[in-house]
């Protein structure tokens, strides 16, 4: 099994011009995590994430309360987050709070969680850290931002049909999900005529939606 605990008093300079960038799901922008990562100095990006909470480089991190853990638990939510964790190179689950477990408030026993995490560690391959608290975690990825920079990529490495992976690269804009990836594909046929086609006509399928798709589109990189 691979835990780790990081219930360390230390803390770590609060100065990391060599960190990376961590990217970080717009879900959780109102997380306690982010204001600790702030007093860090640690340079963060919001973006919309299919798989994870945050990834910094190749690494994808789930980041789970310990309330939101046995929850996840209950209702089979966890299985399918584990399954994409495991479509990136590295993968991490975080734990907090675990510490402040309450079995009474739960149908779980003890032996249950732990089988789980067995299971997580063994047969996902995934490892587990467990974090007391939001600093604590924050200080988790800040000190993995700071290795050796790599290259970040957003979207795993997921085997599909030259069709689903048309309709995966839609997706990946602001505000398009399922529905409206196919919308634009049974009207337009590809991604091509998607980028040649009016504003007008994108209207007509993504209404104010529209605007910031368009310019997202016509965006150049720097």
């Amino acid at each position: 099994m691979t835990f780790f605990d990081i219930f360390s008093k230390k803390k770590i300079k609060n100065k990391v011009r060599e960190a990376q960038k961590i990217i970080v799901d717009n879900r959780e922008k109102n997380s306690l995590v982010i204001a600790e990562l702030a007093n860090l100095n640690q340079p963060i990006e919001y973006r919309q994430l299919s798989i994870a909470d945050y990834i910094i480089g190749n690494i994808a991190i789930e980041r789970k309360t310990i309330n939101d853990f046995i929850s996840s638990m209950l209702n089979k939510r966890i299985f399918p987050q584990l399954e994409n964790l495991k479509q990136y190179e590295k993968s991490l689950l975080i734990i907090e709070n675990y510490q402040n477990m309450n079995l009474e408030q739960t149908n779980l026993n003890e032996n249950a969680i732990k089988g789980l995490l067995l299971s997580i560690s063994l047969d996902y391959k995934i490892p587990i850290i467990f974090t007391k608290d939001e600093k604590d975690t924050a200080t988790f990825l800040s000190l993995i931002a700071r290795k050796k920079k790599t290259e970040i990529s957003l979207r795993a490495k997921i085997p599909m049909s030259d069709t689903k992976r048309i309709q995966f690269i839609l997706e990946g804009f602001p505000n398009i999900g399922p529905k409206t990836a196919k919308k634009l594909l049974k009207k337009f046929k590809s991604i091509k005529n998607i980028a040649n086609a009016s504003f007008e006509e994108l209207t007509e399928v993504l209404g104010k939606k529209a605007e910031s798709f368009k310019k997202l589109l016509e965006k150049t990189y720097n």
